[in-house]
């Protein structure tokens, strides 16, 4: 079976979220099942120079001439639609240097659901016509609909891995993207007065996945639904949640550079050490690590209230990221006030994140929602305790450190209930009392390090849908 992944970032090629991460290992995790899976991206800036065959040319895409490069990258092949004038840019695939939106995103990513389109209905030089159409998110999500004017007869599916971004645009780029007056209803992509492309997709694709069982039900409230709960609701039979994987050949304790495993956690000690060097830490007590989008939704305000309760107490604290401003400066503020207690750095480095998981005690994701979350799957995979909300798919992968959990030897990590400060310092105190006992903490490691975090089930999943479209 053949299925295109229609994505607007993908690794080892290009990343800003956890994206990347999903459209990179799917087709990995795929192959085993017999699923050619084939990724389409735009060419970025940045991956622009990546060496392929010619194998589509456009004479004018959205304004400019294109061409379709296949690559092999990483043992995977990639698409790269190549457009100096829509990806030509010196800043990121959605925003330029200065964080504003490119005022021409409508285009370009129209642009590449434009060519899906062209695949599913021409093939790749008659070598390879895709059977099945996987779109993400709202820069995907024109796909369907394209397919649809372009008597494509695969079907598609789309996965949302968050409702917050819905690809909202002003009506009058309908024109330019070849969008007929019909589709600008309220039964099809019009949405309080603009266009929304993920609503396009979710109305146009014949199936929707979520990327946590959980998170398919939240996103029928309107607290989760975000505007679009009441086309969940209308489609509610065709939707499902599939709880997202990692790569534990990339994510594994046992290579990073002090390695330790399940059977050998006392060698996490010195990963720990050499952690506390790098973020200038005492040591002396368990360090929480914080690897994040620094924003509202990640809970890093509540966190920031919590934090000096934790801090008192003797814990630590490393964070890695980047994001709002104004929690910028407060951690570095907090890294201030407590010296040898708080580690920040500001930004992303993959490696960095590596030596993290490896030398940390905790993982703390408190956020407001959180679709599926791969930083829990990672804290999970190296013994590095999660400490989460109940919502989304935090809640599907974390097992409370409760009372009846810890007697019944299933505790993975510690969950809070509610979204307040107050809540999540009781769960931390929690989890220092634990920590005292060392016995039981350890238990708590190897109960998080047995649980299968990889992507085998979840392949397995959409493999089974991909089938149930087809036949």
């Amino acid at each position: 079976m053949n299925v295109l992944s229609v994505t607007s970032e993908c690794v080892p090629l290009i990343k800003t979220g956890g994206l990347a991460d999903v459209a990179g290992a799917l087709p990995k995790a795929l192959a085993p099942l017999g699923i050619d899976m084939r990724t389409l991206l735009p060419a970025y800036q940045a991956i622009a120079q990546t060496e392929g065959e010619v194998v589509m040319r456009f004479d004018d895409l959205m304004g400019g001439a294109a061409e379709l490069r296949q690559c092999q990258v990483a043992e995977h092949t990639v698409y790269l639609l190549v457009a100096p004038h829509l990806y030509q840019r010196g800043g990121g695939p959605y925003v330029d240097e200065f964080g504003h939106d490119y005022h021409d995103n409508a285009e370009r990513f129209a642009a590449l659901c434009q060519v899906a389109a062209y695949i599913a209905r021409d093939g790749i030089n008659g070598s390879w016509t895709p059977d099945v159409m996987h779109c993400h998110d709202w820069q995907a999500g024109l796909t369907p609909l394209y397919c649809k004017l372009h008597d494509c007869t695969q079907p598609s599916i789309l996965t949302i891995h968050n409702m917050a971004f819905q690809g909202v645009f002003d009506p009058s780029v309908m024109e330019p993207l070849g969008l007929p007056a019909w589709v600008y209803s309220a039964d099809h992509i019009e949405y309080y007065g603009k266009i929304s492309t993920l609503k396009a997709a979710m109305v146009f694709a014949d199936k929707i996945t979520t990327v946590s069982p959980t998170y398919a039900q939240e996103l029928a409230d309107p607290h989760f639904g975000m505007g679009l709960e009441g086309v969940i609701q209308k489609r509610a039979a065709d939707v499902l949640g599939i709880l997202n994987g990692i790569d534990t050949d990339t994510w594994d304790p046992e290579t990073e550079a002090y390695p330790y495993g399940r059977t050998t956690l006392k060698r996490k000690a010195t990963a720990k050490a050499a952690l506390a060097k790098e973020f200038e830490l005492d040591g002396t007590g368990p360090i929480a690590i914080v690897v994040s989008r620094l924003s509202q939704q990640k809970g890093l305000d509540l966190l920031l209230d919590a934090l000096p309760d934790y801090l008192d107490q003797g814990g630590e604290l490393a964070l890695l990221g980047s994001g709002d401003p104004a929690l910028e400066h407060t951690f570095r503020e907090l890294r201030n006030r407590y010296p040898g207690k708080v580690g920040v750095e500001i930004g992303y480095n993959e490696g960095l994140s590596h030596r993290m998981f490896a030398g940390g005690d905790m993982v703390l994701i408190p956020s407001r929602f959180e679709p599926c979350g791969l930083t829990q799957l990672y804290g999970l995979r190296y013994g590095t305790l999660p400490v989460v909300s109940r919502t989304g798919g935090l809640a599907d992968t974390v097992i409370h450190a409760n009372h009846a959990a810890l007697n019944a030897n299933v505790a993975t990590g510690f969950v809070c209930n509610a979204n307040s400060a107050s809540a999540l310092s009781g769960v931390l105190n929690h989890a220092l009392a634990l920590y005292q006992t060392p016995k039981r903490w350890q238990a708590l490691q190897r109960n998080a390090m047995k649980q299968s975090v990889d992507w085998s089930v979840s392949a397995s999943a959409y493999a089974a849908l991909y089938q149930s479209l087809i036949e």
